[in-house]
């Protein structure tokens, strides 16, 4: 994605109070919504993705795949838990973080009391949920960068999307079908970025000590 010059933050999109009605019940069956009802809570959710193994295929699961493997990566973990939050009430929004030598990650997000929290899978301990306690997504993008890095230890965090809604999916049924859903992941390239520091501010960062990495990587899923 081409850099943007801009660091301030996007405006929020403005988001409805909850719905119950949020997740059309045709969309998965009913056993299946049951199940991610059954979660009831961004919190919820967040603990159902911790329980699930970490897997390293190069894979793009819909949410009914990962629902019926009980195993996700970073991607596919999102987008559960963007559906499980669509099944409770929430719109179904999509963040992307962007890195330099270093692999995104896309997480789920959710605003409550005006504030921003986060659902998301990782390999890495700290890479994981945000608490709603950010006022703006670059606060809630910034939590992320002191545990951002590659196995060179490099600080790696650079950029931040806008949120992505994905009901603009649903009519290519991105929670249930069966084929891969990278189509997803290929938009997410062409959405607003903003950068996350200020020009010239990466040429001091520090690297990561081996304290911090072996916590970061604990019970890390390798080949």
């Amino acid at each position: 994605m081409p850099l943007s010059k801009q660091v301030a933050p996007p405006r929020l999109m403005r988001i409805n109070k909850p719905s119950v009605h949020a997740a059309p019940p045709e969309t998965f069956t009913t056993a299946e919504l049951r199940k991610l009802r059954s979660l009831k809570t961004p919190q919820g959710i967040q603990r159902a993705l911790d329980k699930m193994p970490y897997h390293l295929a190069n894979s793009a699961w819909s949410p009914r795949r990962v629902l019926a493997e009980n195993s996700a990566h970073c991607y596919e973990g999102a987008l559960f838990a963007a559906a499980a939050l669509r099944a409770n009430g929430y719109p179904p929004l999509l963040f992307d973080l962007e890195a330099e030598h270093d692999t995104d990650h896309v997480i789920a997000i959710y605003k409550q009391n005006e504030h921003w929290g986060a659902l998301a899978k990782s390999n890495f301990s700290g890479c994981r949920g945000r608490d709603p306690v950010y006022r703006t997504l670059r606060e809630l993008a910034m939590s992320y960068f002191h545990g951002y890095f590659n196995l060179r230890k490099e600080r790696t965090l650079r950029r931040f999307s806008v949120p992505f809604n994905l009901k603009y999916f649903d009519s290519r049924n991105w929670m249930t079908t069966e084929k891969p859903v990278w189509f997803v992941a290929e938009h997410l390239f062409t959405i607003r970025h903003f950068a996350l520091l200020k020009k010239g501010l990466e040429k001091n960062l520090s690297r990561i000590d081996d304290r911090l990495f072996r916590g970061e990587c604990v019970d890390r899923a390798i080949k």
